[in-house]
């Protein structure tokens, strides 16, 4: 999976106007968002089926892409997996229930957000906005925040938003690299979901309790990671997660 800097198109999405790709099959609610968002500064694309969809979203530079779960043929789970094997770009996705479980399927195939299809068109650009904003926010200028963290064979560059181990390029989610981060700075510290999830929150994610797990999880097998038996993220039942020194005991 590419690095969200280096997406399929070469152009920053941020340089030019905000396009905006809809993968969905109700004309009706895709007219809507156009109309909506349009006269907001976006430029709005609307496809009506999985596979244009997924071809178009790895095809072109977007600022974001709203995507329907429930599509025909090909439906939003299985786009999303073919747009992650491609592209990073921040994907919010709809569906006509909202159980967390679902939520969770969704995040745990590489989604940025999600959103129950009876949101109000201010909930959804706040929701956009704040899976770019976290995606295109310059870096920050303290010293001590973007000093480069080496655990053993990973390495993290905050202000540059990437992380290697073994000096191959980790291609994580605005979560994941975040999680990260949070960890590598405490690393040896036990940091509890609490204090995961508010540090999340400083950052406008929209998480709750078990997205943080899920999120652990995917982190753990880009990391080439085993729950078991542990080389960087240790679990602490009813307590929280540390990362270690892979060569530590």
């Amino acid at each position: 999976m590419p690095n969200r800097t280096t997406a399929a198109a070469s152009a920053h999405p941020e340089e030019g106007p905000r396009r905006l790709l809809i993968i969905d099959d109700d004309k009706k609610l895709c007219r809507l968002l156009t109309d909506y968002l349009e006269p907001l500064g976006y430029n709005l694309t609307s496809v009506h089926t999985g596979t244009e969809g997924a071809d178009k979203a790895i095809a072109e530079s977007w600022h974001a892409v709203i995507l329907d779960m429930m599509l025909p043929g090909m439906d939003g789970l299985q786009v999303l997996r073919k747009i992650r094997e491609k592209s990073d770009v921040p994907v919010l996705m709809l569906t006509a229930r909202g159980e967390e479980a679902d939520r969770i399927v969704g995040l745990e195939f590489g989604a940025d957000d999600y959103l129950p299809k009876t949101f109000s068109t201010r909930e959804l650009l706040a929701r956009l906005r704040a899976v770019t904003r976290r995606l295109y926010r310059a870096p920050s200028i303290e010293p001590v925040a973007s000093a480069d963290i080496v655990i053993g064979d990973l390495r993290i560059i905050p202000e540059a938003r990437t992380a290697t181990l073994v000096e191959k390029t980790l291609y994580l989610t605005p979560v994941e690299f975040d999680l990260l981060v949070c960890l590598a700075r405490a690393a040896g510290r036990v940091k509890t979901r609490d204090q995961l999830l508010e540090d999340i929150r400083e950052r406008d994610y929209e998480v709750f309790d078990r997205s943080i797990d899920v999120h652990i999880s995917a982190l753990r097998r880009k990391l080439g990671d085993d729950a078991k038996s542990p080389r960087y993220i240790r679990t602490y039942r009813s307590a929280g997660y540390m990362l270690i020194h892979p060569e530590a005991p």
